[in-house]
């Protein structure tokens, strides 16, 4: 296929993006390594305003937008992390956001959503109802346009910047990513394809939100009828058709967590790193934990840290 992502507007998106998101700490833990019998490197992308790595393409998206009072609103839905970007984005650049979420979304997310000026309604019992209220909003008005998270070149070009980031490190065997809508493992893969393609790309999908994976192994999208997983971050039941392509052309294998090797990872992350991790922050480790993954040394990214109280209690026990 003809990739319509590219490794120049990554390096493009490592110029534009806010330096608060980028270069970001990445290191092999001996304990970590020693409690999953493996060399692990994890790059922590959870020490910035967003916690989470969408400020990276949130801002390469969003530098693209025509701003101040005269230009359109821009709509997404979210569980959370990517309307908190898109918001972060949006507040430095005069843009209006209005973010759609369900109606279970985590209250640590949707408070910081409205810290950044977005302007949220809670609706629908998952990412696919919230989305679809999103899209209403957008038809109903003249002056709004709707920003799809796996859809949008610019926002995987924008996470890729990671992918320059990692090879920093070293020679890496697998890198492991959490796959959600798609845009991240597609823009890191986009960029270790191109400069270190004997690197194995591994997505992790949660068993209860398992679309992602079967539409990689089907090559074409698969929705499914429900969705059920802890891991609200990485909680997909209708993929973005581009995001799947993207998937099929650089992805060499996609594996399922079940939402206890979630919790055991976010425990390990603690335990080992003193990092607090949400369920899909933590689906790398999870992964590499429980599946026997090709290479001696592999990566991960821990890409968020918006918990919600209850995980926060649990762990603290």
């Amino acid at each position: 296929m003809d990739l319509d992502l590219s490794v120049t507007r990554i390096e493009e998106a490592a110029r534009t993006i806010d330096p608060v998101f980028l270069n970001t700490p990445q290191y092999a833990d001996a304990q970590l390594g020693a409690a999953l019998g493996r060399n692990v490197v994890v790059k922590v992308e959870t020490a910035n305003p967003l916690r989470s790595f969408k400020g990276r393409g949130a801002e390469f998206l969003m530098a693209g937008r025509d701003a101040g009072a005269d230009g359109p609103t821009v709509v997404c839905s979210s569980t959370g992390n990517f309307g908190q970007a898109l918001a972060y984005a949006g507040r430095r650049r005069g843009i209006r956001v209005e973010v759609f979420v369900p109606e279970n979304v985590n209250p640590v997310k949707m408070a910081r959503m409205r810290s950044f000026g977005a302007h949220v309604t809670a609706t629908g019992a998952d990412s696919a109802a919230a989305e679809a209220a999103a899209r209403d909003r957008v038809a109903a008005s003249r002056n709004c346009v709707f920003v799809e998270d796996g859809k949008e070149p610019a926002i995987a070009e924008g996470a890729g910047t990671i992918g320059i980031e990692l090879l920093r490190a070293g020679p890496l065997d697998t890198v492991v990513l959490p796959v959600g809508d798609g845009a991240l493992i597609a823009g890191v893969a986009c960029w270790i394809k191109h400069y270190a393609p004997a690197t194995r790309i591994v997505g992790v999908c949660a068993s209860g939100a398992p679309c992602m994976a079967l539409s990689w192994q089907a090559r074409k999208p698969i929705s499914t009828e429900r969705s059920d997983t802890i891991a609200e971050g990485i909680e997909v039941r209708v993929p973005v058709a581009e995001s799947v392509a993207r998937l099929v052309a650089l992805v060499d294998d996609i594996v399922l967590v079940d939402d206890d090797d979630l919790l055991q990872a976010m425990q390990l992350s603690v335990e080992t790193l003193g990092l607090l991790l949400e369920p899909s922050g933590a689906a790398g480790l999870a992964a590499i934990r429980v599946h026997d993954l090709t290479g001696d040394r592999l990566a991960t990214v821990l890409t968020g840290s918006n918990l919600r109280p209850e995980h926060l209690r649990a762990l603290a026990r």
